[in-house]
């Protein structure tokens, strides 16, 4: 069963049980892209934007307000997650975020017509245009309820790095007594423990959560009431100002308006500063996965000084193999955040005068990065670091067997006489005790007091 619904263009057959209009059909048609639809958590941050406008424009009297009620409930609906399925338009599509605006204000007309009594696609009762988006331009609603959805996303996208941060705490202080072998470029280095690698960690994910935290601020500032470019044409200046405060109250944000309305509707920077602070904490959990392949790499032909949990069958042909799956996964989800990010970088950069008509490039990067960064921590902090055991012995081994304690002895001996030992403690396959012991250069006890790896990871000179 279809209705038909024309425009300038001419008609279209819309089904009849449809909350999408004209327009959406349109836009649907145009832009069979990827397959991926709007995100949901912009498609609700639109709708909170509409409902704000909605009650705005019947505080100010531009609204009949059993028009304006029935909007602002079907809108709130939206909000709430309902009908999100009758957002058929394409995340990629042009026209800087118009077809969305129209899906949107489509799916309310109609919602609230049936709220009235009247039947879908009776836009006498209630119009898309004239009715849900008044005072409005998709330039100044799409923008704000893409900041609005970026903002809500930061909460459990810090979240997700706090719960990574206890867990890598909580390995550090299990792997506080745990010695082994330092490495700097492949190469043995000074002995470190285990428990200190795992507190860098730590505080580099400290460091993401804590930008992430901060940057909420930066997405305040909304132009919501300037309208098409930023003058707030057609919008009154009661509106512009009611309308923020009532968003501000419907959202829990703490939204502003742009003292420059005209700049935020033009750029749109601030969406590059956010996803390059999401795109370092994907750098960073890049560098800690890297680490818990190289550590647990084995088990008998590897490092092996950890081992990750086993959570499935690494091979189809190599019976017993398990494979660092939830490394391999993080590291995949950093790779597509940093490439979220080219996205989003050349987006912003295409911006044009007084529009960017590739905003919804933008949301379709932005939000996606967000989300799956989120879930991955997660993800990664529960299956992976929790599970992570020490083989101490190994690491022992690794450490006594290793000629960089070498080191400890340059304040004694020199740089040049150490690199000696050194030489023919490797050439010989020995240990770098018995050489020094051989030649006579320090006695037992001495040495002793010197080549201590328990006080080897601390400051000062060994010995003095």
């Amino acid at each position: 069963m279809f209705r038909i619904e024309q425009d300038l263009i001419g008609e279209v057959k819309i089904p009849k049980d449809a909350y999408y209009g004209i327009h959406t059909a349109r836009a649907a048609e145009n832009f069979k892209v990827s397959n991926n639809r709007v995100h949901p958590e912009l498609i609700k941050a639109l709708a909170v934007v509409k409902q704000a406008a909605a009650d705005a424009n019947m505080t100010v009297g531009l609204l009949d307000r059993k028009i304006g009620d029935a909007i602002y409930q079907a809108a709130g609906e939206i909000a709430e997650g309902k009908y999100l399925d009758q957002f058929i338009v394409d995340a990629l599509q042009g026209g800087a975020g118009t077809s969305t605006n129209m899906n949107m204000n489509e799916v309310v007309a109609n919602r609230a017509i049936e709220l009235l009594g009247g039947e879908k696609g009776d836009y006498s009762l209630v119009h898309p245009i004239n009715h849900v988006n008044m005072s409005q331009s998709t330039n100044d609603v799409y923008p704000t309820a893409l900041r609005i959805a970026a903002m809500r996303m930061l909460q459990p996208l810090s979240e997700s790095c706090a719960v990574l941060q206890g867990a890598l705490q909580k390995k550090e202080a299990e792997f506080a007594g745990v010695l082994k072998v330092g490495r700097t470029e492949m190469q043995d280095a000074v002995p470190i423990t285990l428990g200190q690698e795992f507190s860098a960690y730590a505080e580099a994910i400290s460091r993401d959560r804590w930008r992430l935290y901060k940057v909420e601020e930066r997405l305040r500032q909304i132009n919501l009431g300037g309208t098409a470019v930023g003058t707030g044409l057609n919008a009154q200046r009661r509106y512009i100002y009611t309308v923020v405060e009532r968003l501000r109250g419907l959202t829990g944000l703490g939204l502003s308006r742009a003292e420059n309305m005209i700049d935020v509707t033009q750029n749109a920077d601030v969406f590059v500063e956010v996803s390059g602070l999401i795109k370092a904490n994907a750098t960073t959990l890049a560098k800690i996965a890297s680490d818990l392949r190289l550590l647990s790499s084995g088990p008998r032909a590897g490092l092996a000084e950890i081992k990750l949990p086993d959570l499935q069958a690494g091979s189809s042909i190599m019976p017993g193999k398990v494979n660092p799956v939830m490394p391999e996964m993080i590291t995949q989800v950093a790779y597509q955040v940093i490439a979220h990010d080219m996205a989003i970088t050349l987006a912003v950069q295409a911006g044009q005068l007084e529009l960017n008509a590739f905003l919804p490039l933008i949301a379709a990067n932005l939000l996606p990065a967000m989300e799956i960064l989120s879930q991955a921590m997660r993800l990664f902090a529960d299956r992976c670091i929790l599970g992570i055991s020490a083989d101490k012995e190994r690491c022992r081994e690794l450490l006594h067997n290793s000629i960089s304690i070498v080191t400890t002895l340059v304040p004694h001996i020199g740089y040049d006489e150490a690199a000696k030992i050194a030489k023919e403690a490797l050439q010989r396959n020995t240990g770098v005790r018995q050489v020094i012991l051989e030649k006579g250069i320090m006695t037992a006890e001495d040495l002793d007091a010197v080549l201590k790896p328990e006080t080897a990871v601390k400051a000062g000179v060994l010995g003095r």
